[in-house]
Formats: structure tokens, C-alpha cells, sequence
């Protein structure tokens, strides 16, 4: 059966999302670069992403309150402003920005809360199972596409006007790019919220004898556990190797490229039947490409390992996000508690995050030799692969569901 066409909205929102995307990939991927060139410490890194990880999902409880009983718009609208302060903020700290690290970080963290909390409240409103795995699809292409140019030409950049004036340009650029989407986002349907906002509906659910989130929760976690160190450590690896910002852009500009086409292809042919098998080939792989790593961690292998994730990453991440969000959407009753659900999906990914960062926190500061970072990327790498098997029954359940009588 083809899948359903995205409507108006949908199309509107990935083009929010997009330009969000870009503004971020032209100066959060050398946040963590800018923030090491300053302090030389893996130390101050962590701390920030901490404070990241922490504020973001303390804004997602908080806030839904915010999304759930009012206009759901302002909050996403709130999150691109922030994110327009905090770049701000770093532009007129300059190099004093290494003093602030966690500070930073939690404005970071708060501006990501209130944009991603209202992102999947409306996401979850706007697609339905139909059209959900088509949507993750060109979500995730338009983010590869959106990782393809912007660090590539922030790299040319800061290489070309030696550094500061570099940063301070892209920064610039960013916040233009936030004002943008601002705008654009007066153009998404208004959202009012309905019922009241219940601050404890996660615990419930997982205390709750048999309640699938008890299964899905770790799952999503598994995921968390790999996203926290990845999102910042390999960048930073990538330029500790080579001390080279244009370096870091050309790589995300190949990895991307690769994604684009992964996430297009895998957006388009995935179906429900077949999501278990095809996630447990992300899961597996996924983790066999950091293997290189182990040989020698020169731009060579960084490359062969960033071109083995984006080839198989969508594998992964599109059914876990599809499954999650239908098992949102499962009952009338559970759909109406869609903010709530989204703040537990949250927990879980923030939680597994920091467990994943709490492992760097533990090991880098002490050695960061070569070794120690491979083995950090491997032990956290094989995490998802728990994620699939927690993960399994509702995937099977899905396949039998679509199976002819």
C-alpha cells in the first residue's frame, strides 16, 4: 500500500525544522571545537554538554505544562529565539566563553527543550502511521542535507579569516538564519492545548505493572546512551586529529551526503512488516563500523567510520522514532496524553545521555589517548543494539498486525 502524501502543515514544519537545522549545523558543530581551542580541557566539554542534556529535559517537564494547556507554537518559537541568545551570547563572550561553559550550556539546553518538546507535540498531530516513516524520512534527509553545506562552509570560513573573525561570522549567520525561521513558523497553524497537564503521568506509566512503556522506555534510552557522547565526541575528534576547522566542515560534508541519500532511500522503501529486521542490521552495523577506529584514528578511518554510520544510521533511528510515536497514538486516550508521553520519551533520551556522558566524564579527562576514545565510541556504540531487543515485541506486534489473513 503506498504511503499517504504529507499535507501543507507537514511541509511547513520540516521547513521550520530545516532552517533550525542549518543555523545549528553551521555553528554547533564547532561549538565544542570553540569551546577546546579556548580551554584546551575535555573537562570543560563534558560539563557543558551536562548542562546541556540536564536543562533540556528539565525544560521539556516544565514547558509541557506550557504546550500541553496553551498555544503550542509559542513554546517551538521560543526554543529558535533562545537558540538565537545563546549564539549571541557566545559571540559577545569571545574567547571568555571557556569560564561559562555550564552556564552555556543550560541556556543550550533550555533553548533545544522548548523547540523539540513543541516540535514532536505538533509532529505527532500533523502525520499519522501512514505518512509517519515518509515524514522521519525527509526530516532526516533535509538534516543531512542541512549538515552537507552549512559546517562546510563554516569550516572555509574560520580557516580562511584565521579563527575568531571566522567564528564570529558563522555565529552571525546563525542568528539571522533563527530570525528566519521565526517568521516562517507565523505561518504554521495555531495549536491550542486541551485537558490538564499531568506532572507525573511518566512515573505512573512506568510503574505500572505491564505498561508497554516499561519496555519501550529502556529502548529509548539505549538510544540516549549512544547520542550522548556521539553528537559532541566525534566532531572533536575529527578536529583534534587533523587541527583543522575546513577539515571538520569537508567531513560532515561527506558523512552528510551520504545520510541525505540513506535516509531518502530508507524513508522511502521501509515498511511496517519489516521494521525488526531492518533496525537490527542498523543496530549491529552501526556499531561494526567504529571497528576501523581501532586499526589507527587518522581522518582516513574517521571517514570510513562516518561514511559506515550514515549508510546505516536511518536503519536505526527511523522505525525507533515511527514505533515510539505510534505507541503514542495506539488509543484515543493515550493520544490525548501526547504531551506527556513526549516529556517521558524525553526522560528516557536525556537519562541515557547522561549515562553515556557520565562514561566520558569518567574517562577522557584522565586519557584521552586515541585508544581510550575508541573504546569509549565502542562501548557506547553497542548500546542500541539492547535498545533493539527491548524494543522487539512491539515491532514484531506491528509486523503481525500488517500480515493478510
Amino acid at each position: 500500500m503506498a504511503k499517504a502524501a504529507l499535507g501543507g502543515q507537514c511541509v511547513l514544519l520540516l521547513i521550520v525544522q530545516a532552517l533550525y537545522g542549518i543555523a545549528n549545523a553551521l555553528s554547533g558543530t564547532f561549538i565544542p571545537v570553540y569551546l577546546w581551542k579556548a580551554s584546551q580541557s575535555y573537562s570543560l566539554i563534558g560539563w557543558f554538554t551536562f548542562g546541556q542534556y540536564v536543562m533540556s529535559g528539565l525544560t521539556f517537564w516544565i514547558a509541557g505544562k506550557w504546550v500541553k494547556e496553551h498555544n503550542k507554537m509559542n513554546s517551538l518559537r521560543a526554543g529558535i529565539v533562545l537558540s538565537g541568545v545563546f549564539y549571541f551570547t557566545v559571540l559577545l563572550l569571545g574567547q571568555q566563553a571557556k569560564s561559562y561553559g555550564v552556564p552555556l550550556g543550560m541556556l543550550n539546553g533550555m533553548a533545544q527543550g522548548f523547540f523539540w518538546l513543541a516540535f514532536n507535540v505538533v509532529y505527532f498531530e500533523a502525520t499519522d502511521p501512514d505518512n509517519r516513516d515518509r515524514f522521519n524520512g525527509w526530516a532526516g534527509l533535509l538534516g543531512s542535507a542541512a549538515g552537507i553545506i552549512a559546517p562546510w562552509v563554516s569550516g572555509l570560513l574560520i580557516t580562511t579569516l584565521q579563527g575568531e573573525k571566522g567564528y564570529r561570522l558563522i555565529f552571525t549567520i546563525s542568528l539571522v538564519i533563527f530570525a528566519i525561521s521565526v517568521v516562517l513558523s507565523f505561518w504554521l497553524k495555531k495549536r491550542h492545548g486541551h485537558g490538564t497537564y499531568e506532572w507525573k503521568h511518566g512515573v505512573r506509566q512506568l510503574a505500572e505493572k505491564g505498561n508497554p512503556w516499561r519496555r519501550m522506555f529502556p529502548a529509548i534510552a539505549a538510544q540516549g546512551v549512544r547520542e550522548g557522547v556521539f553528537m559532541f565526541l566525534v566532531g572533536l575528534t575529527v578536529y583534534t586529529a587533523t587541527r583543522n576547522e575546513s577539515k571538520l566542515g569537508t567531513y560532515s560534508l561527506i558523512t552528510s551526503l551520504v545520510a541525505l541519500v540513506s535516509f531518502w532511500l530508507v524513508g522511502k522503501l521501509l515498511k511496517k512488516n519489516n521494521r525488526k529486521i531492518v533496525m537490527l542490521i542498523g543496530v549491529i552495523m552501526i556499531a561494526v563500523v567504529i571497528l576501523p577506529l581501532f586499526w589507527n584514528v587518522s581522518y582516513t578511518t574517521l571517514l570510513m567510520f562516518g561514511i559506515g554510520t550514515s549508510l546505516f544510521i536511518p536503519l536505526y533511528t527511523i522505525p525507533m522514532t515511527s514505533r515510539v510515536f505510534d505507541l503514542i497514538g495506539q488509543s484515543e486516550e493515550s493520544a490525548r496524553e501526547r504531551e506527556e508521553f513526549i516529556v517521558l520519551r524525553e526522560a528516557g533520551l536525556v537519562i541515557g545521555r547522561l549515562v553515556g556522558l557520565t562514561s566520558y566524564l569518567i574517562v577522557l579527562p584522565m586519557n584521552h589517548s586515541a585508544a581510550a576514545i575508541t573504546w569509549l565510541l565502542f562501548a557506547v556504540g553497542v548500546v542500541p543494539i539492547a535498545g533493539w531487543w527491548f524494543i522487539r515485541p512491539f515491532l514484531e506486534q506491528q509486523q503481525r498486525q500488517r500480515q493478510p489473513t
